[in-house]
């Protein structure tokens, strides 16, 4: 009933920028906190930063002071501006975002399929 769309990822160089999208749509009611994650190979999903409806922000400490997190209540859409890219950033980055269901109270809690983003040096 909810449905989540990626974009952005991509190859860049050490030191560049990318902007990821995340566009939420469907029977939506109300959306809480919105997440990104990324999964390196042969490491566990981490969450790189996630931001509320009040808008709170957090950020794992691997980047603090370079990804910044922002959402647009209106068109249900967060965005994760990283620069200042490292190699150690490679991963596939996912969108996490949960809520309520539109007519039934019920919490979703869903994933996006995942953006390839690949730093090189």
């Amino acid at each position: 009933q909810v449905q989540l769309v990626e974009s952005g990822g991509g190859l860049v160089q050490l030191g560049e920028s990318l902007r990821l999208s995340c566009a939420a749509s469907g029977s939506i009611f109300s959306i809480n906190t919105m997440s990104w994650y990324r999964q390196a190979p042969g490491k566990q999903r981490e969450l790189v930063a996630d931001i509320t409806s009040a808008a709170t922000t957090t950020y794992g400490d691997s980047v603090k002071g370079r990804f910044t997190i922002s959402r647009d209540n209106a068109k249900n859409t967060v965005f994760l501006q990283m620069n200042s890219l490292e190699p150690e950033d490679t991963a596939v980055y996912y969108c996490n975002v949960r809520g309520l269901i539109g007519g039934t109270n019920r919490r979703f809690d869903d994933w996006g399929q995942g953006t390839q983003v690949t730093v090189s040096s």
